[in-house]
């Protein structure tokens, strides 16, 4: 199993991974972070010689306060700044809330999100994306897809079911796969918490594996090796997500 030749850097935290590469001309950041992280990640990107600035593109993998907390402070701070995302983002970004549909994967990861609420992190809002920026997003289409890949030095892959707007990206000998999958208690066989779609997950993890590379980066967790997903596609199937908002 090759490691990647593709200089990846982790300027994010324990709870979330924000990733950034260098590209030809400057570099690639996948998501954000929660609000109020972004002096935190600037600093590490500092500590790399690399600037605000230098960030040409950010991938977003789907549009949860996680991924997009910083993303209006951050387009604030870098005017050149463009952001690639699902054609199916931008409602929840305007929304500036995550969506609840779905429901928990395990009762492991439903007691976490219990907890979450009893800390005051049930809500899950981020400041919702200003108008003035709405030209600086970039919408993947089909017909857009190609150059936007040649921009990104990758493969970009639909990978639905813990979101319908979730996508990830093939760099090299890696995959940037956002939250559809996760490595890191109360993740278990590197199932992820939240699941809006489980056919739809299953169906998205064969995707995964359908590429040519060894390993995948997770928003949550380290890095692991894409045979995981093999040894324990098995378990989705089983899954029967608990809601946490009664309908």
């Amino acid at each position: 199993m090759k490691e990647t030749d593709v200089h990846i850097y982790n300027v994010g935290n324990r709870i979330m991974n924000t990733y950034v590469y260098a590209e030809p001309n400057g570099y690639i950041m996948i998501d954000t972070g929660y609000e109020h992280s972004l002096s935190a990640v600037e600093k590490k990107l500092s500590d790399k010689e690399i600037g605000l600035s230098d960030i040409k593109y950010v991938f977003l993998t789907h549009a949860h306060d996680d991924h997009a907390g910083f993303l209006n402070e951050l387009l604030g701070r870098n005017k050149d700044l463009k952001v690639i995302m699902s054609n199916k983002a931008m409602t929840t970004l305007k929304r500036g809330q995550n969506s609840f549909e779905g429901g928990c994967s395990t009762f492991l990861a439903w007691v976490f999100c219990r907890l979450m609420g009893a800390f005051g992190k049930a809500e899950h809002l981020f400041p919702a994306i200003e108008d003035k920026y709405d030209d600086r997003f970039i919408e993947i289409t089909e017909e857009n897809k190609t150059v936007l890949e040649g921009l990104l030095q990758g493969k970009i892959l639909y990978t639905p079911g813990h979101t319908s707007d979730s996508i990830s990206l093939s760099v090299d000998n890696v995959i940037f796969c956002g939250d559809a999958a996760m490595n890191g208690l109360p993740s278990m066989k590197r199932l992820i918490i939240w699941v809006e779609d489980k056919a739809q997950l299953e169906k998205s993890w064969e995707v995964l594996l359908a590429e040519d590379v060894d390993w995948i980066y997770p928003a949550h967790g380290k890095p692991f090796p894409k045979s995981d997903l093999c040894k324990y596609k098995k378990v989705i199937s089983k899954i029967n997500p608990r809601p946490l908002i009664s309908k």
